[in-house]
């Protein structure tokens, strides 16, 4: 009777192993760019790093309510933008001078959140 619950155990357990595919709409590089904006160490423009840093550029990002019933236009998301952008420059921090949102309706937008700031090379990423 053991016997033959084992091999029955055995056939069953036998019979759902396979070569079997997963598919998925995710690659590496989507990820990666997704995620690069953690990359970037966010300072404002009163905290500003006490570390010698190298100013790459001007940055900016900026969220837009296309409808009315639209989430609105908001900072924090341009913030984001804004650190992806100075990724995208090669900084790993970014000083943020300005952040403002605009409530008028123009351009095709019902509100708009604006985020400017510098992009700086810090050190502390070389040692790393």
């Amino acid at each position: 009777m053991k016997t033959l619950l084992i091999s029955a155990l055995v056939l069953l357990l036998s019979a759902c192993a396979g070569e079997y595919q997963f598919n998925s709409n995710l690659n590496g590089e989507a990820i990666d760019d997704y995620f690069k904006a953690s990359d970037v160490t966010l300072y404002d423009n009163v905290k500003a790093p006490k570390l010698p840093y190298e100013i790459i550029g001007l940055v900016e990002g900026g969220t837009c309510q296309e409808q009315a019933n639209d989430a609105p236009a908001s900072i924090s998301e341009a913030r984001t933008l804004a650190r992806r952008a100075a990724a995208d420059k090669g900084a790993n921090g970014l000083i943020i001078k300005k952040c403002l949102v605009l409530k008028e309706q123009d351009q095709g937008c019902f509100s708009h959140a604006i985020c400017v700031g510098q992009a700086i090379k810090t050190p502390e990423a070389n040692k790393q």
